[in-house]
């Protein structure tokens, strides 16, 4: 019980940290190329998790494990970034926010077919009305009116939830910074590779702002929340606490108000609302 309650403690501040990846996404891809941003964000924290293996000398993973550090990298390293950033050029962040709400159900689907979890029935359908309240809002704001945009952050979705589902399974034996950094260290010749290719001819218009969104998804959205998230899917059930995910657009569209300014409606606000309940309800029915 005691580890049950830290995974969700650990897997609650790693959706916390989240949260702002999207705002900081939307504000950095204002001046910044979304593939420069997503590459730039992966080799920053690609050399930052370089340094922490080598310091705490951590062996490294073996021959199995690669194969896994890889669909850990394309979903999470390069997939979600990338496919979110281009999404943000044609959605607001409050709009794809709600698009998150998608995730738990995709990460729940991922940790049954590699994970080998089993929750009750019950959890499924709590798990689908979350996800069925975030598809509707998603409908009723029009789909039609930016069907590139929501195409975009659909397939962001699914290949995060391989990546949450098939790192928090590689976690149980390699630990759980070390496969996001071992996944980011793999990545890193190529995402430099590409940092310079795509670097700007100048840095001089690109603002303050910009280069906080940068700072953040590179530290916290890319290396620090995945510290606390991994370990909480492990401790709890990839399943379980994938669930808090559903909390996530409740802080999002917090950050997306206060911090751009964007409009927030009461209809955000009601499927935030309920899809805290379905979370709460999932969380009974995981085992």
């Amino acid at each position: 019980m005691e580890q049950t309650s830290s995974g969700w403690a650990n897997g609650f501040i790693g959706v916390v940290i989240f949260s702002g990846s999207l705002p900081a996404t939307r504000v950095a891809v204002m001046q910044f190329d979304p593939v420069f941003l997503t590459v730039t964000r992966a080799a920053i924290a690609g050399m930052l998790a370089l340094c922490l293996l080598l310091v705490f000398k951590e062996k490294r993973p073996v021959r199995r494990d690669i194969g896994s550090l890889v669909v850990v990298a394309l979903g999470v390293v390069v997939g979600f970034p990338l496919l979110s950033a281009l999404a943000l050029q044609y959605v607001t962040s409050a709009h794809s926010i709600v698009f998150v709400g998608l995730l738990p159900l995709a990460t729940a689907i991922f940790g049954v077919i590699r994970g080998g979890e089993r929750p009750r029935p019950a959890f499924w359908l709590f798990s689908a009305m979350g996800s069925a309240l975030v598809a509707g809002f998603a409908l009723s704001q029009g789909l039609a009116a930016s069907p590139i945009g929501d195409g975009l952050m659909l397939a962001a979705i699914i290949v995060c939830g391989l990546g949450y589902a098939e790192g928090a399974r590689l976690s149980r034996t390699l630990g759980g910074w070390q496969v996001i950094s071992w996944a980011l260290v793999i990545s890193l010749p190529v995402m430099a590779v590409l940092a310079l290719a795509y670097l700007p001819p100048s840095f001089a218009g690109i603002g303050v702002p910009a280069w906080i969104g940068l700072a953040y998804v590179s530290l916290f959205s890319m290396l620090i929340g995945f510290v606390f998230w991994y370990r909480g899917l492990v401790q709890g059930g990839i399943a379980a606490v994938g669930q808090l995910q559903l909390l996530q657009p409740f802080f999002g569209l917090a950050l997306a108000a206060t911090l751009l300014h964007e409009p927030v409606t009461w209809m955000m606000l009601a499927v935030t609302v309920g899809v805290i309940i379905c979370v709460v309800g999932a969380r009974k029915f995981a085992n």
